[in-house]
């Protein structure tokens, strides 16, 4: 079973950036496909970026050139820079394990109800 904790949510000005963490415990995650979700107030949980366990990568087009996904396998951790942050942004993050692979390909799924694991969740607020 693998846990996974999410760190680094805040408020921030617009323009002004973050660094989420997920750290995984319980099971290695270096051969999961991984992502980050975020989830507005009244909306639907929407991913915002993949990272396969071979580092391709696949961001939403609203955050293309703004945010940055990677891992670090020796340290069981996720990551997702955050740069140019805009009110849209504003979202609680969660992070996901166990995506798998889109078509058997190269790239990760993207939809939440291909994760099986899930963290607790981090609230990022930017302000205009």
């Amino acid at each position: 079973q693998v846990q996974l904790v999410e760190s680094g949510g805040a408020s921030v000005q617009e323009g002004g950036s973050l660094r989420l963490s997920c750290a995984a415990s319980g099971y290695s995650i270096s051969n999961y496909c991984l992502g980050w979700f975020r989830q507005a107030p009244g909306r639907e949980r929407e991913g915002v970026a993949t990272i396969s366990y071979e580092g391709k990568t696949w961001y939403a087009d609203s955050v293309q050139g703004r945010l940055t996904v990677s891992r670090d396998n020796a340290k069981n951790t996720l990551y997702l820079q955050m740069d140019n942050l805009k009110p849209e942004d504003n979202a609680v993050y969660y992070c996901a394990a166990g995506g798998g692979l889109f078509g058997g390909g190269t790239y990760c799924n993207i939809g939440p109800n291909e994760y099986n694991y899930w963290g607790q969740g981090t609230q990022v607020n930017v302000s205009s």
